[in-house]
This record gives C-alpha cells, structure tokens and sequence, in this order.
C-alpha cells in the first residue's frame, strides 16, 4: 500500500519536522479540530485514473494516482496567520525533498510535484495540500 510507505517516507526523511503524519482516516475525524499535535501531515489518494487496457487477452492497464499531503501548522503570534503562513514553507519544502523522485515499492513510477493549494487558513492555523504523482500497472 502506497500511502503507509510515505507516511513512513516522511517519518524517515524529515527529521522532526511534524508532530505527528497519519492517513486520511486521522484527518477525517479531525473536522476542523486541531491536530493533537503541530505541524502535522496527513497523507491520502486523492485520485486515480487508468489508462486503456493495452492488451488483447488480458488486461494490462498504467493507472495513475495523485497522492495528497496535507500539511497544517499553526502560529498564533499574529491575528491574521501571516505567522503559520511563513512557517508552512519550510514544511513544504521537506515534503517535497522526501518525495519528490522517490519510487515507493509499491508503486511502478517515481513520485513528481503535481501542484498544491492553500485548504484552510483561520484561527493563526494554517492547512495546505501538497500534491503529488505516480503510477502503478494493473495486470488481470
């Protein structure tokens, strides 16, 4: 399963960064609680597209998933978050150092950057989704 080996990946590769990195079932029973513990990272597919079957007897098919990161970090020292804002770079960045070009064993591709967007920014909390690529090949 692809999305235990990055939260293990990030676990391994950013060196304290985060408080705690867990799955979507863990964001899922956030709501729009705090995390327990801050920065925090949350990983799940977001997406999964396959390509045509390239075979005639068989099933052969690429199928491509975006994985999602979402990262949230707070910094209360100012009302409006510019605070957690400038804080969440640095996250960002080892994120996408830990992922970026890295081959799951899971997964048949490396991981590139696909983009990521701002999710929440509100009580000095700051949530921005990282997302990300690869691709594994379904064989039937």
């Amino acid at each position: 399963m692809i999305v235990p080996e990055i939260i293990e990946r990030l676990l391994d590769q950013t060196a304290g960064s985060f408080g705690l990195v867990e799955g979507s079932a863990e964001l899922a029973s956030l709501g729009s609680a705090q995390p327990i513990s801050l920065p925090a990272a949350y990983v799940f597919i977001s997406e999964e597209a396959a390509s045509e079957n390239e075979r005639v007897n068989a099933v052969l098919q690429r199928m491509e998933m975006d994985v999602s990161v979402v990262v949230i970090t707070g910094n209360v020292s100012d009302a409006n978050g510019a605070a957690a804002a400038q804080d969440i770079e640095p996250l960002k960045a080892a994120v996408r150092a830990a992922l970026i070009g890295w081959q799951p064993a899971s997964a048949d591709d490396v991981i590139t950057n696909v983009g990521g967007r701002l999710v929440r920014a509100s009580g000095g909390l700051v949530w921005w989704e990282l997302t990300f690529a690869t691709a594994v090949y379904l064989e039937g």
